[in-house]
């Protein structure tokens, strides 16, 4: 990776706590389910797939850069992964063919090559990593990459009820049908209300050793967590809202605490009274700073 990447990496570990809300919508349709919002069977507990917070992340960034250089999205939609592998081997093209007849050794540098300009030209990769294919007939590879920044599954914080509607349309589908009928029945699977929390994590060592993940691309993600429902609002998926980014910052590269301790922190409850939750107000979150161990410091956002 270039010195100039390489600088510019971030130096600090963070962790931190997404609380995202959603209101009559299915906010993560399970396709071997007929579509129902993902619940754990055990018990009842809404469930969000870290690839759909991903996707949105992705889709903002993509809708706000308009993929102006180092910020291309990989993982994209119509896009086929070996497209964008061929814009690295075209930018190495002439080392690249010369490596072709290569042996090994001279192959695996330029495969690093590669895999640098991967990291310096798409967010995603150097944010989230990738697993990036062979191309050029299995001779050259971009190889796979190990993102500094994960995020987990989200959970609702209590169990929520999925409720099935049944819906109606006047424009019947075919002409034969409208002989008989008049509308069409259809169904929907919703979530009244569920709160939702999801764990993250950004590691300034692989950021420095691996991707180049920057201060400025920390800043992107943050603004791309707390707006990402805001460019993703359609009829299925009801009314979303980040409602709070609670952010740990450590002072060193590897961190002052165990990340569970700061997790822990983090205690969101229903208020006093509260039988059905129906808003974010019916909740009650609390960051115990006075469990926050020396050496880290914490940022509420939005």
């Amino acid at each position: 990776m270039s010195e100039a990447i390489y600088e510019k990496a971030i130096k600090n570990r963070y962790e931190f706590v997404i609380l995202f809300d959603v209101a009559n919508g299915n906010p993560n349709g399970d396709p071997d389910a007929g579509n129902m919002p993902r619940i754990d069977a055990e018990t009842g507990h809404g469930i969000v797939t870290d690839v759909c917070l991903k996707r949105k992340i992705r889709n903002y960034v993509e809708t706000v850069k308009e993929d102006t250089k180092g910020y291309k999205i990989y993982i994209k939609e119509g896009v086929p992964l070996n497209t964008s592998d061929a814009k690295a081997f075209e930018q190495e093209k002439t080392d690249a063919e010369k490596a072709l007849k290569m042996k090994q050794p001279d192959k695996n540098e330029l495969d690093k090559k590669l895999r640098d300009y991967m990291c310096e030209n798409f967010f995603d990769i150097r944010t989230f990593g990738a697993v990036m294919t062979t191309f050029v007939k299995a001779a050259l590879n971009c190889g796979q990459v190990r993102g500094p920044v994960q995020i987990g599954f989200a959970r609702s914080i209590d169990p929520i009820v999925s409720q099935e509607v049944t819906i109606t349309r006047v424009a019947i589908t075919t002409e034969k049908d409208a002989e008989t009928k008049k509308t069409e029945m259809g169904r929907k699977h919703i979530v009244p209300y569920g709160l939702y929390r999801a764990e993250g994590y950004v590691s300034a060592n692989l950021a420095k050793k691996t991707t180049g993940f920057s201060e400025d691309d920390l800043k992107l993600l943050w603004e791309a967590i707390l707006n990402m429902f805001e460019l993703d609002h359609s009829a299925a998926r009801g009314n979303m809202s980040c409602r709070s980014l609670i952010v740990f910052k450590h002072d060193s590269e590897f961190g002052n605490a165990p990340a569970y301790k700061l997790f822990e922190a983090v205690k969101v409850a229903q208020k006093e009274g509260v039988t059905a939750p129906r808003s974010y107000n019916d909740y009650c979150v609390d960051v115990d700073k006075n469990a926050i161990p020396q050496g880290v410091t914490v940022e509420i956002m939005g």
